[in-house]
């Protein structure tokens, strides 16, 4: 069977059982490598993807992927803990925090105890409020004021990107200091942002699909992890909820929205 058909299967077996599976339904990409790697196993894969290569059983490590396939994750559970004393920094007299987890995401579990683990260390108290939908996300409202939290802690989710306008107005009518993983919610009027560059993230797999096309072998690329981390801070935000930004943490701000 000559190369062209063998894509052709490829492509058909890939649209076929691309759809999330309910582990993966909040991380599309992830179940379209997943898919992928089931269905072909000469052709090379390059992925893409916010979550664990390793732990979503895509690659058998990170040093040495696999026969085929090979990528670039802008996944770090060390952004859990950032977010937080980022938080920290912005309101230190905040001592409890309310964190917002989407429980349909695959990493939720691990979110919250990451959150836990690094809430401990700095002497915060966490109180975990589930929202895995429109519906969930008008409700937190009145979850987390009944919280009584100084700041509010949003998860990495692709659900909650796809929902930034509702969860900045959410924050704005709680009038709670809030961070978030992507920069564009800041841009669009969060507080502050903190997370790994994925444009940077993206370049870096054209890279790989370049260097395999010039011959070399996915097993021989290591799956590489972010290196670049955005951090926006918007000050027109933090002037309607009355806060004043450390100059430090303003110096080290990739981008600030005046």
């Amino acid at each position: 069977m000559g190369a062209q058909s063998t894509r052709s299967i490829a492509i058909s077996d890939l649209r076929a059982d691309a759809a999330p599976s309910p582990r993966y339904r909040n991380d599309w990409w992830t179940s379209v490598a997943l898919a992928a790697k089931q269905a072909v196993t000469e052709i090379p894969i390059v992925f893409s993807i916010g979550s664990d290569p390793v732990e979503d059983g895509l690659v058998s490590s990170l040093n040495k992927p696999g026969n085929n396939i090979t990528g670039v994750t802008f996944f770090t559970n060390a952004l859990t803990a950032k977010r937080l004393e980022l938080l920290r920094d912005i309101v230190p007299s905040a001592a409890r925090i309310a964190a917002l987890i989407n429980p349909k995401n695959a990493r939720a579990e691990r979110d919250s105890a990451d959150l836990r683990k690094a809430a401990a260390s700095l002497g915060l108290h966490v109180e975990i409020i589930h929202a895995g939908s429109a519906d969930e996300l008008d409700a937190s409202l009145g979850t987390i004021a009944r919280t009584q939290a100084d700041a509010l802690w949003v998860a990495s989710d692709a659900f909650f990107a796809s929902r930034r306008g509702q969860l900045i107005v959410l924050s704005a009518r709680l009038g709670i200091p809030t961070v978030y993983s992507q920069r564009e919610v800041a841009i669009a009027g969060g507080l502050i942002a903190y997370g790994s560059d994925v444009a940077d993230s993206h370049r870096q797999s054209g890279t790989y699909v370049g260097r395999i096309l010039k011959g070399d072998k996915p097993i021989e690329l290591p799956v590489l992890q972010p290196t670049k981390f955005d951090l926006v801070i918007n000050l027109r935000t933090a002037k309607a909820l009355g806060l004043t930004i450390p100059p430090t943490l303003l110096a080290r701000a990739d981008e600030v929205i005046e």
